[in-house]
């Protein structure tokens, strides 16, 4: 139950998709994924561009925001409910 959240940085373009497979690792692991306003990225391509995107940092701040508040969300419930119980895995195998 640790709290995951992706941060892309790039040029142009590729965020998208970077992002949407690095949360990917987050879910499987069973990890609560923190979310922004926006999709985590920040736009640069020369040292100290990237301080330029406005909108970006925005995203951050948003993100550093909600992700303190689902580490203590998480904190409380742990605290007065426990943590879920894991399963033990069944891996299926589709060719039988």
């Amino acid at each position: 139950m640790k709290v995951g959240a992706s941060v892309v940085v790039a040029r142009r373009g590729g965020l998208s998709a970077t992002f949407d497979e690095l949360n990917k690792y987050f879910t499987i692991c069973g990890m609560p994924v923190a979310s922004s306003q926006y999709w985590n990225s920040v736009h640069g391509r020369e040292k100290g561009e990237a301080e330029q995107d406005l909108e970006g940092l925005q995203t951050m701040r948003t993100l550093a925001g909600n992700m303190t508040f689902l580490m203590k969300s998480i904190a409380l419930g742990k605290e007065k409910y426990g943590l879920p119980e894991k399963e033990e895995w069944q891996p299926t195998h589709f060719i039988r």
